[in-house]
């Protein structure tokens, strides 16, 4: 089936048909097909930096010129960067987007954004969920505009919400007040970040217009974030739904068909197997999914001293078509814990807990349906989660973590905090409220090149492992997300 005919049939699963043959025709029309000048493949050689525009700063220049400076003098073998949303926004540190066609005037411009096109491919996020509480979107549809009426969701006021994911503690909706009356509505992550109801088709058609655009921008891949919460019905848990499903396959359509060099990344940070379920067929959903059960693992066998569990997960990887993983073990958020459950005893989750509050951190929370708080993540840096090794000494204990996420199939994703060494910043979470500011430190650049040259710094010998890890991948083609792997069970050991 070619792309323009899965456009049509996904529209239809969707919405209804005439309502499908309508907005079909004018996707089809305004994004002709296009002829790849190139076809984006991973191979032994792509990584990926994940890194926030500003996480590098540097007196009297723009943090996204800093940014690329530090990566052609520090990080070159790197040949994909992810910049986390560097959009104006209002809140979640760029997740509550205000603006999705700008870029905030504090990190730079999109001529910087270009430039660091130009020496390395670019992932841009589309935060496809939700929306700022001060975006134009959302204060016209309090204004009750006829133009935004429908665009977010809502519900009513004393709906038994209990079987739906949570993946926070706060309640799932926050009252607003607007010239259409009071009204609850519906916020997944935060009382700053609205939810788009999709169920209303001009948010699906303007939503692809934002992907065309960043696509028109430079981007070779686009992460999908949060998408899992995408599609809201009363009467279900309202994650994974079928539509949500059907909304990636069109995303991926689309794409096939005007933009086919562009990858689509899905950030979904649940169990494997739903996870997984991102890729649909191996040929209609995303190409590439975060590989979250990966970090929990990988610490759970270094603090239980036991493989079982991580060697286990890793014989069941297989195969999924043309899709990839991208393989961390930290990122701007914390540790995910919710894919360790089925993979290791409840006592082992524990554990984890005890040991990262023993290392000085913290750990975040969901409420579950009956109302009990479970854990969601650990929010601490990898390398202290590890906890110190019997001289003291950090450094080996993480980069054996770190050669595990770099010998996987699949791409190695890179925090920047972690290529870095960082420890935790644990002033953060008390200066913005937000546990996972722990892990988002903004860096002086000066200061960061003085620890690189030092060679008995922590942050020295972080980078200097990355960067030959990385070198020696670049050499072998074992190393190529679809080389077949063997994973060698040698027990606990």
């Amino acid at each position: 089936m070619t792309p323009a005919l899965s456009i049509r049939r996904l529209l239809t699963e969707i919405y209804d048909a005439h309502t499908a043959a309508e907005m079909a025709d004018r996707i089809l029309t305004r994004y002709p097909a296009s002829e790849p000048t190139h076809r984006t493949r991973f191979d032994e050689t792509s990584s990926i930096l994940i890194s926030y525009a500003d996480s590098i700063r540097s007196s009297g220049e723009v943090p996204l010129r800093s940014l690329g400076n530090f990566l052609d003098n520090h990080l070159p073998e790197v040949s994909h960067l992810h910049i986390l949303p560097f959009y104006p926004a209002s809140g979640d540190d760029g997740f509550a987007v205000v603006d999705f066609d700008e870029v905030d005037p504090e990190v730079g411009g999109w001529d910087d954004i270009a430039a660091l096109g130009e020496r390395r491919s670019l992932m841009f996020d589309l935060v496809i969920n939700h929306a700022s509480t001060r975006s134009e979107w959302f204060l016209r549809f309090l204004e009750d505009d006829p133009g935004f009426r429908n665009w977010f969701h809502t519900v009513p006021v004393d709906t038994d919400t209990r079987g739906v994911f949570r993946p926070r503690t706060h309640p799932l909706s926050t009252m607003f007040s607007g010239d259409g009356g009071d009204v609850a509505v519906w916020t997944t992550f935060s009382t700053e970040q609205a939810d788009l109801d999709y169920s209303h088709p001009p948010v699906l058609e303007e939503m692809i217009a934002v992907l065309m655009r960043y696509v028109e921008r430079g981007a070779s891949l686009i992460r999908l974030d949060a998408v899992a919460y995408l599609w809201k019905e009363l009467g279900t848990t309202c994650i994974h739904h079928p539509q949500t499903h059907a909304v990636v396959k069109l995303l991926r359509a689309v794409l096939d068909h005007a933009a086919p060099h562009v990858v689509l990344v899905t950030e979904t940070n649940v169990p494997h197997a739903d996870n997984v379920s991102y890729f649909g067929d191996g040929t209609d959903e995303s190409q590439m999914v975060y590989n979250f059960t990966l970090p929990p693992l990988v610490l759970d066998a270094f603090l239980r001293e036991d493989t079982t569990a991580l060697t286990s997960w890793a014989e069941g990887l297989g195969d999924h078509g043309d899709g990839t993983f991208l393989n961390f073990l930290a990122s701007h958020d914390g540790i995910g814990v919710t894919s360790l459950h089925g993979l290791v005893p409840t006592e082992a989750i524990d554990y984890l807990l005890e040991r990262v509050e023993e290392a000085g951190g913290q750990w975040s929370g969901r409420t579950a349906a009956d109302g009990t708080v479970t854990p969601y993540e650990l929010n601490i840096s990898f390398i202290d989660a590890l906890g110190p090794s019997p001289v003291d000494d950090p450094v080996p204990p993480f980069l054996a973590a770190v050669s595990i996420q770099m010998g996987l199939p699949g791409v190695p994703g890179v925090y920047i905090h972690s290529a870095l060494g960082s420890r935790s910043w644990w002033e953060g979470p008390s200066v913005s409220g937000n546990p996972r500011t722990i892990n988002r430190e903004k860096l002086d650049a000066a200061r960061i090149a003085a620890d690189l040259v030092d060679s008995g710094s922590i942050r020295h010998r972080v980078m200097d492992a990355h960067r030959r890890m990385l070198g020696t991948r670049r050499q072998h083609d074992a190393f190529d997300p679809a080389a077949a792997q063997m994973v060698h069970n040698s027990g606990k050991e």
